[in-house]
């Protein structure tokens, strides 16, 4: 989306470079491994899924590509390229959401499993704290994290959870990332708000992509996969705090942490008006709390760390989210000021994340979500970076 600000064709380029290295099964890798790198661990020596179609992880992530094809065509300025490049997209898009379907919700709930803190984005996010202490640590090979050299470990997930991070890794390629196993050999295994709200909204754009390229034979199977959602997601609220909570699905409670993630169905629109109602209420209390929003943890909890990863830190892209949301539901005045609280955030450099409780930037620099976020959502930012 960034880079369709001013280069269509190298947005595309991105969208079909993704896809390139799509499994046979329909499922899109987290990374692609396009070069060697000693800055990023772990490689592709550690995943092993070298024969693949090409080398990635063995795990995937919020799917935010229909959502992204659906925005780049209609912001298009060459409607032909667009078009052409949308047709070649769009059965790999569906074959992606197939696979979401059959691979992470076997038995049919109406939402989607996530296997490993990765997946969702939120690695270290505390929504897992409770799930994760339940994945034993296996006799894993030594290794050295690549994270911890250019960043302060105070500002990444801890030693404990990468050994269990690892450990799930180890596991699931002992079974060459089968699918059919995974879903019920993983400890780990909740509902992700993130990722399913994601996959809502990313299900509302393949169905207006199938209409408009007139695939209509396939409207009805994206219908069922819709209404699952609807119906199942109301489970995920915890009126109690106002708030949607992820799930372990091993143990069928909600889990404890209220996160970032817990406004995301409003980007999904699967959110009711009550409910939106009492999100805006919780986002404006989280804010009183905070110098800038959004906090990717609630700022009054125990384990809430401003500099910690996904414990606390603002991520522009989590913001854009929301506000996307807040915009929806006609909540003008709390979005505007998520906008203009990443506004004046991304004036101190293009980085990773940010301290909500001063501004500071963290984590890694010249970040690119960020920098997509800065141009295809706030146009322009004030750094002279």
């Amino acid at each position: 989306m960034g880079w369709a600000t001013f280069d269509e064709a190298r947005a595309w380029e991105e969208m079909t470079k993704l896809f390139s290295a799509q499994w046979d099964d329909g499922m899109v890798s987290h990374i692609v491994f396009h070069k060697p790198s000693t800055t990023y661990f772990p490689g592709p020596e550690i995943w092993g899924s070298v024969e693949k179609p090409r080398k990635s992880t063995g795990i995937t992530q919020p799917p935010v590509a229909a959502i992204t094809v659906h925005k780049l065509y209609e912001q298009a300025v060459n409607k032909e390229l667009a078009l052409t490049k949308v047709r070649e997209l769009f059965p790999k898009l569906l074959a992606w959401h197939r696979w979401f379907k059959t691979a992470r919700d076997p038995e049919n709930t109406g939402l989607v499993a996530t296997l490993h803190p990765w997946e969702s984005g939120m690695d270290n996010s505390p929504a897992w704290d409770e799930p994760l202490r339940n994945v034993p640590v296996d006799d894993i090979p030594p290794y050295v994290r690549a994270d911890l050299t250019h960043v302060n470990s105070s500002m990444r997930p801890s030693q404990a959870e990468y050994d269990r991070f690892l450990t799930l890794v180890y596991r699931f390629r002992a079974v060459d990332y089968d699918c059919k196993q995974l879903y019920y050999l993983s400890p780990f295994r909740v509902t992700d708000l993130c990722t399913n709200s994601v996959l809502y909204r990313a299900n509302l754009s393949l169905r207006w992509l199938a209409e408009m390229l007139g695939e209509l034979d396939v409207v009805p199977e994206i219908d069922e996969w819709l209404e699952g959602f609807r119906v199942a997601f109301s489970s995920l609220y915890d009126p109690a705090v106002k708030m949607f909570k992820s799930k372990d699905q091993l143990t069928g409670k909600l889990l404890n942490a209220s996160t970032s993630a817990g406004f995301l169905p409003l980007f999904a629109r699967i959110a009711t008006p009550s409910q939106a109602q009492e999100l805006a209420a919780t986002l404006e209390q989280w804010l009183s709390c905070v110098k800038y929003g959004i906090p990717s943890n609630d700022p009054n909890s125990a384990d809430f760390e401003p500099l910690r990863y996904w414990r606390g830190p603002i991520w522009a892209i989590v913001n854009w989210m929301i506000t996307d949301g807040l915009l929806a539901y006609g909540y003008d005045a709390l979005a505007q000021r998520v906008e203009s609280d990443t506004y004046e955030l991304l004036g101190s450099g293009i980085c990773e994340y940010y301290d909500p409780t001063d501004g500071k930037p963290a984590g890694g620099g010249s970040f690119s979500w960020t920098a997509a976020m800065c141009l295809a959502w706030l146009g322009k930012c004030a750094t002279s970076a």
